[in-house]
C-alpha cells in the first residue's frame, strides 16, 4: 500500500520518519518507505552501513509496555537461533522512543529492529511462484521454524511487566474481539449479519470444547502469513517477521494463519502436509489436537472481516469484505458438515 499514499501523506511520513531518527545511529540516507499498513516501515541504513527497519507504530494499537514486550519476544527468539528481526538501540541504548504529537501525528511511538534479507514468501491474493516440489520443502521448512518458535517462547521467561494481547476465546469471539466485531460491522447485510452472530454463538461453545482436550496455548506469531514469511539464503530457509500481533494464544492458531491464504493453491494438500510434518519433526502435535485445525482456519477467517471493516479507506474494501464473509461461512458449513 506504500506506493498508493498521496505524495502529502508520504511527504509527512518521511519528516515523522527522520525526526525519529535522530535518536539512532545512522547514515545521512534518506529512509525509504517499504510498508504501510498498521505501522509505517522504513528501509534505513545505520551507521556501520548495515540496512535495518525502522518502524512508526500507528497510534493507540498498542501502548509502550506492549510495544516493549514485543521487542523483549522477538530478541529472545532471536537469541535462541530463530531467524527474526531484533531491536537495534538507540544512541543512549534504548529500545523504543516516544515521538510527541504534532499536525500530522498523534503521538506514537518508534523503534528499530535489524533487517531481513530475503524475500516474501508470496502476496495474498497471487498465486505462489515456486514450484510444487519448492513449496513442500518451503512450507516443511516453516513448520519447523514455527515449531521452534512455540518451544523457544515455552523455554522463556518473560520479564515482568510483560503483557500482549491474548487470542483466547475472548480475543477471537468475545465482545470485544482484537481485529473487531465480525458479526456487527458497517457493510454487512441484514443476512450476513445474522448468520455470522449465529456463527459466533456456534463457534464459541466449539472452542470451549476444543479447549477442554488441552490444546497447546503460549506465546504465538499470530500472524504468519506469506507476506511474513521470508526466505532467505538457499531456496527453502525462512524467516519470520512483523511481531505486531505476537501474544498468547492457540498454536493451531499459527498453523492455520499459514495455511489460511494458501487454500486456492493447485497444490494445497502437499502444503498442509509439509507444514505440519514440519511442525511435527520439532514438537509434538497429536491427531486429537489437530483435528481442531479445520475451527481455527474458519476462526482466523473471521478476524479479517473484523479487521477490514474499521479499514474502509483500503482499495476495495467493500467488495474484498464481501469475499471474506463468503469465504467464511462457506467454511463454515463445511465444518458444520465435518462435525
Amino acid at each position: 500500500m506504500a506506493d498508493q499514499l498521496p505524495q502529502t501523506i508520504r511527504d509527512a511520513l518521511q519528516k515523522r520518519a527522520l525526526e525519529a531518527l535522530d535518536h539512532w545511529p545512522v547514515k545521512a540516507d534518506e529512509p525509504v518507505l517499504m510498508k504501510y499498513r498498521e505501522n509505517a516501515v522504513f528501509r534505513i541504513t545505520l551507521a556501520d552501513g548495515q540496512f535495518a527497519a525502522l518502524r512508526l507504530h500507528r497510534p493507540g494499537y498498542h501502548d509502550e509496555t506492549s510495544l516493549r514486550s514485543e521487542l523483549h519476544f522477538m530478541a529472545a527468539l532471536k537469541l535462541g537461533g530463530l531467524d527474526v528481526p531484533s531491536p537495534v538501540p538507540t544512541s543512549d541504548r534504548q529500545s523504543l522512543v516516544r515521538l510527541p504529537a504534532n499536525r500530522h501525528f498523534a503521538e506514537q511511538h518508534a523503534d528499530v529492529v535489524s533487517w531481513i534479507d530475503g524475500v516474501p514468501l508470496g502476496q495474498s491474493g497471487t498465486p505462489l511462484s515456486q514450484s510444487a516440489d519448492m513449496q513442500t520443502r518451503v512450507f516443511f521448512r516453516i513448520g519447523h521454524s514455527m515449531a521452534t518458535m512455540h518451544e523457544l517462547a515455552d523455554a522463556w521467561r518473560p520479564p515482568e511487566r510483560f503483557r500482549r494481547p491474548a487470542w483466547n476465546t475472548e480475543g477471537l469471539v468475545g465482545e470485544k474481539p482484537l481485529w473487531g466485531r465480525f458479526w456487527d460491522c458497517q457493510g454487512l447485510s441484514p443476512d450476513n449479519a445474522a448468520a455470522l452472530s449465529a456463527l459466533r454463538g456456534e463457534l464459541r461453545r466449539a472452542l470451549a470444547n476444543a479447549d477442554s482436550r488441552n490444546l497447546d496455548y503460549g506465546l504465538i506469531h499470530a500472524d504468519l502469513v506469506r507476506e511474513n514469511i521470508f526466505l532467505t539464503g538457499n531456496d527453502s530457509n525462512v524467516a519470520f517477521i512483523d511481531f505486531d500481533d505476537a501474544g498468547h494464544g492457540f498454536r493451531l492458531f499459527d498453523l492455520a494463519t499459514t495455511l489460511l491464504k494458501n487454500r486456492r493453491e493447485p497444490a494445497y494438500p502437499a502444503i498442509e502436509e509439509a507444514l505440519i510434518s514440519g511442525y511435527r519433526s520439532r514438537r509434538a502435535l497429536s491427531d486429537a489436537a489437530l483435528a481442531s485445525l479445520p475451527l481455527f482456519m474458519v476462526l482466523r477467517s473471521l478476524t479479517y472481516i473484523g479487521w477490514l471493516a474499521e479499514r474502509p479507506e483500503i482499495p476495495d474494501a467493500a467488495e474484498r469484505l464481501s469475499r471474506y464473509v463468503d469465504e467464511s461461512l462457506e467454511m463454515a458449513r463445511k465444518l458444520d458438515t465435518a462435525a
